[in-house]
């Protein structure tokens, strides 16, 4: 039997949409970790995952990220994703 292939929409807190597929994967949330470097800039990195649970488990990676490439400050956010017509 064929899968069906979607689109995953995350809308996050700041307004910022981020759409993926066409997939037949079970990804049910997206993560977002927005770093600030000591030299002003910023750099984003992402990723989708089939849980919350597992979604929550990025944050630890993360702080230690943060310890060992020198963020000044970093937020880590989580958004369900909903599927959405092509």
């Amino acid at each position: 039997m064929k899968k069906k292939r979607r689109y995953l929409t995350a809308t996050m807190p700041d307004g910022y949409v981020k759409t993926i597929g066409p997939t037949t994967d079970t990804f049910t949330h997206y993560w977002r970790i927005v770093a600030e470097l000591e030299n002003g800039k910023t750099e984003v990195f992402w990723g989708h995952t089939r849980s919350l649970a597992e979604a929550r488990r990025k944050r630890a990676p993360a702080a230690e990220a943060a310890r060992s490439r020198g963020w000044t400050h970093f937020t880590f956010e989580i958004a369900e994703l909903t599927e959405t017509p092509a």
